[in-house]
């Protein structure tokens, strides 16, 4: 045995000095991508906080309007689809791509295109659609870092530039590069090709914590609740978490179930104009049902909630949860531009916190991980994110066991019921809220 380590070891030395300088060579990049996704994330977040401003506190001033009045989220969120079917119809690029249709990291889109995804975006959640910034921003980083690169980097190929964008924003969402990782670890592990596995996700982690440092330090990226009530792992924590998850999770896929029912429905209106419209003015009276925690993309009314939960009885819990489903589906479904996994977190948190009031000597963050986890199962359909986010959200690592346990009976509910996803969507032909098909990149192409 040692006569043969001692004749391989010179042929192994010289490949693995060159993958090691083969990976110091794509931290500089990843580094730069990582912290542009930060700053971008910042910016995007600053321009829609001027659009929540303008709309829910200087308009009701200047009109002497009362914000708090049920009928003003119906006029705000009905100007706001008005705004961005305007952005869809006429500005070029059309917004981007459908964000019902589209998967969380899409294919590039050209530089032309990214300023008319940015307004749509800054719209949406300013004016508070239930979407969070996810697949839009990704879009836009992943089409900033292709041009740029291109310029400053030739070198480099497409395919590692689209997985660094994406992983730096991810990491600036998250405030971690750890939900990139695993978020990354199904896309490239199910490449048949040689090679480690964190030889691929190498330059991605190097964005992803780029990005989450600059987002720490701009103060937008996502931050646990740290609840602090959890003893420890014990049996009966899975009498508790896995109803909650099996609720959180049987709620959300009712949206899973409604997505392709209503996009078809409002696609029957062959302008975006019309159809954003009324998306907006159906998810202004959910918001007028539901109240203001129903509304924006639910990042900062989860903790909200989580500090209000004494104040909400059992079947007010419910009702905001189930709102939130409807309108993430109508948001979604109408043409607005964003992600799921913000309001998913909302909706699991409702869910737990529903659980909760009906069990209070239960662990409150154990009801919060378990319903995150179960509608973020059902809503994003990754397993790793579920988990990650689940633990995440309450900021304690010792829940991670249970969690393990309770995700598979919620996976196997899930993983036979539709996705929260239109597959094959067609739109009339005058529509013209499509952006122009791009050259896909496989994901052999994108691990190369």
């Amino acid at each position: 045995m040692l006569a043969s380590m001692s004749t391989e070891t010179p042929v192994q030395a010289p490949l693995a000095s060159a993958r090691v300088r083969t990976l110091l060579r794509a931290t500089v990049p990843a580094l730069i991508i990582g912290a542009m996704c930060g700053a971008l994330l910042w910016a995007i977040d600053e321009a829609a906080h001027g659009v929540t401003v303008f709309m829910w506190e200087l308009v009701p001033e200047w009109t002497g309007v009362d914000p708090e009045a049920r009928w003003w989220p119906i006029v705000v969120l009905g100007l706001a689809g008005l705004a961005v079917g305007i952005i869809i119809r006429y500005i070029p690029g059309h917004g981007g791509y459908d964000s019902a249709t589209t998967e969380l990291v899409a294919p590039p889109l050209p530089l032309k295109v990214l300023p008319g995804i940015a307004l749509a975006l800054i719209v949406s959640l300013g004016a508070g659609v239930s979407l969070g910034p996810e697949s839009p921003i990704i879009s836009i980083a992943v089409g900033l870092s292709m041009w740029g690169m291109t310029r400053i980097m030739p070198q480099i190929s497409h395919g590692p530039v689209l997985l660094m964008a994406g992983a730096g924003m991810i990491g600036a969402m998250f405030g971690s590069p750890v939900a990139a990782a695993l978020l990354l670890t199904e896309l490239v592990a199910g490449v048949k090709l040689g090679g480690l596995l964190w030889d691929r996700l190498f330059a991605p982690v190097a964005a992803a914590a780029s990005g989450a440092l600059v987002a720490n330090l701009l103060g937008v990226a996502f931050r646990p609740q740290e609840i602090g009530d959890y003893a420890g792992p014990h049996w009966t924590d899975l009498t508790i978490g896995i109803p909650i998850a099996l609720a959180a999770a049987a709620g959300s896929l009712l949206g899973a179930w409604l997505m392709p029912r209503v996009w078809h429905l409002l696609r029957r209106f062959p302008n975006p104009i019309v159809f954003t419209t009324i998306g907006g003015i159906v998810l202004g009276l959910l918001g007028a049902i539901g109240g203001p925690l129903t509304l924006f993309k639910g990042a900062e009314q989860t903790g909200e909630l989580i500090s209000r939960a004494g104040e909400f009885s059992f079947w007010a819990l419910l009702g905001m949860a189930l709102i939130k489903v409807l309108a993430l589906t109508v948001s979604a479904a109408s043409g607005f531009r964003g992600g799921r996994i913000f309001p998913a977190v909302f909706i699991g948190a409702a869910f737990g916190l529903a659980g909760h009031s009906l069990v209070p000597d239960s662990s409150l963050a154990l009801a919060i991980a378990a319903g995150s986890l179960g509608s973020i199962l059902a809503i994003g359909r990754d397993g790793w994110l579920a988990l990650f986010m689940g633990v995440a959200l309450i900021g304690d690592i010792a829940i991670l066991p249970v969690l393990c346990i309770i995700i598979l009976p919620v996976w196997l509910l899930v993983t036979s019921a539709p996705a929260m996803l239109v597959h094959n969507g067609t739109v009339p032909p005058n529509a013209g809220h499509q952006p122009p098909p791009e050259p896909e990149i496989t994901p052999s192409q994108a691990t190369a």
